[in-house]
C-alpha cells in the first residue's frame, strides 16, 4: 500500500507539474496601463478620437518597431477608460504585444464599439485602480507605467497626490497626457496650466514625463510619440523639460484646485 501511495503522489506531482509552468510570469520590456479619461466633459466625437488616436498609434510602425526593439522584444498592456470615483472600466484587459499582428489585433478590439461617458473627474480613483491591475496579471516587467490622459483636474476621491505618492512608493512610473483642447471655450473645468498641474500634482518616478495635446488634430501624433517614449525610454532625449522626475511637493502648485472648483459650485447651488 505505501509503495502505491508514493507511486500516485509521484504520478501527481508529474500531472501537475505543466500547470505549474503555465502560471509562470512571463517577462516583457514594460507593462503599461493606457487610463484615459472620458468624463462628462469630454463629447461622444472626443471620446471616438480618442479610442482611435491610441488605436492607430499602437499599431503604428514606430510603435511597434519601439515593441520588437526591446530587450525582450514585447510588452504587455491594457487600456482603461475612468471618470469620477468608482467609475472606471476596463475596455481591453492585459495583452501581451510582440508584433505588428498583435498591435493590430489590440487595435480593433478598442475600437470595436463606444461606450457612453461618464460623471466627475477622479484622477485619483483611476490611479488606486490602474494600481491594483498590475497584481496577478500574469506578467513581470522591466518597468511598471501607468499612462493617465485627462481634461481637467482631479475633482472627486481622494487627492490626487496622494494616489501618487502610493503609485511611486509601489514602484510605478506616471506619465501624463493633459488635454487642452478647450483652452477659451468657457469651459469651468478647464485649465489654462492644465500642463502644469499635470507636471505638479499627477506624474512622477524614473523618466516621467508630460506631453499636452493643445489640439485634437494632433491627438493621434502626441499618442505615437507617447508611446515610443515609454517603451523605448533606456534610448531616448527627454522630450522636454516636462520630462524630469516630478517633484514629490507642489513647490507651491495649489493640487486642490479641482476640488475648490467643484465645491465652488455646489455653493452657487445651493
Amino acid at each position: 500500500m505505501k509503495w502505491l501511495l508514493a507511486l500516485l503522489a509521484l504520478l501527481g506531482t508529474c500531472f501537475n507539474a505543466p500547470v505549474a509552468l503555465a502560471q509562470e510570469e512571463i517577462s516583457v520590456d514594460l507593462e503599461l496601463v493606457l487610463a484615459v479619461d472620458v468624463s462628462r466633459s469630454m463629447t461622444p466625437r472626443e471620446l471616438e478620437i480618442q479610442r482611435r488616436g491610441y488605436a492607430e498609434a499602437l499599431a503604428s510602425a514606430e510603435v511597434v518597431q519601439a515593441i520588437t526593439g526591446g530587450i525582450y522584444g514585447q510588452i504587455a498592456i491594457t487600456y482603461v477608460e475612468w471618470a469620477g470615483y468608482q467609475s472606471q472600466r476596463v475596455v481591453v484587459g492585459w495583452s501581451l504585444i510582440r508584433s505588428s499582428e498583435d498591435a493590430a489585433a489590440f487595435a480593433m478590439k478598442l475600437t470595436a464599439h463606444f461606450n457612453e461617458s461618464m460623471r466627475r473627474t477622479s484622477i485619483s480613483s483611476a490611479l488606486d485602480y490602474s494600481r491594483g491591475l498590475f497584481n496577478g496579471n500574469g506578467y513581470k516587467g522591466l518597468r511598471r507605467v501607468i499612462d493617465v490622459s485627462g481634461d481637467g483636474p482631479n475633482n472627486a476621491g481622494r487627492p490626487v497626490t496622494f494616489a501618487r505618492d502610493d503609485t511611486l512608493a509601489a514602484g510605478i512610473v506616471i506619465n501624463g497626457l493633459p488635454l487642452m483642447t478647450r483652452k477659451g471655450m468657457g469651459s469651468r473645468w478647464s485649465l489654462e496650466d492644465l500642463d502644469r498641474y499635470y507636471y505638479y500634482c499627477v506624474i512622477g518616478g524614473p523618466g516621467s514625463f508630460v506631453i499636452p495635446v493643445l489640439e485634437w488634430n494632433n491627438f493621434p501624433e502626441a499618442v505615437r510619440k507617447k508611446l515610443v517614449l515609454e517603451i523605448a525610454w533606456q534610448h531616448r532625449q527627454p522630450p522636454h523639460a516636462g520630462s524630469m522626475v516630478a517633484p514629490v511637493q507642489a513647490e507651491g502648485y495649489d493640487c486642490l484646485i479641482g476640488e475648490k472648483i467643484m465645491q465652488s459650485i455646489i455653493d452657487e447651488r445651493l
